[in-house]
Parts: C-alpha cells; structure tokens; sequence
C-alpha cells in the first residue's frame, strides 16, 4: 500500500464571494444579521474595538448599505441557503 504524502507548503487559496446586503433584522440577542443576495445570514455587529460597523445603529444608515457587498463566508464554503 503506498502512504500519502502531504505537502504543507503548498500556497493557500482565498476565495472571496461577495454578496449584495437585501435586508436585515434581528436576531435572538438583538444583534443585527444582513440578509444577503445570496441567501444566507451574516452577522453586521458594531463592537469597538474589534468590529467597527457604526452604520448598523441607526435604521438610515442601514438603508443606505443595502446593495452593498459584503464577503459571504458561507458561500465561500459551499453552505446551503439559510432562507
């Protein structure tokens, strides 16, 4: 039986899906979730320092990034739609 070699340095590949925002509601912790062109649901938290989104707070400011493209990791992976 031959064994398998795994090469490690092999370069990684990024994929980046993009996907338009359509909606957003909240979700059971009132933390906002964009719905995407996509079909899937992505978290849009604004928590400085770490994730600064301050468009989410305000409902204009939301409506002003629909159409906007955000990188959907679920696509990325191949995930079935979430609705």
């Amino acid at each position: 039986m031959a064994k398998a070699t795994i090469n490690f340095n092999l370069p990684q590949r990024t994929v980046t899906m993009l996907q338009a925002i359509t909606g957003y509601h909240l979700d059971d912790e009132n933390h906002w979730v964009a719905r995407l062109k996509c079909l899937h649901f992505q978290h849009v938290r604004h928590q400085p320092p770490f994730i600064n989104r301050p468009w989410v707070l305000q409902r204009e400011t939301r409506e002003a990034m629909l159409g906007q493209q955000l990188d959907c990791k679920k696509c990325d992976h191949g995930e079935l739609a979430d609705y």
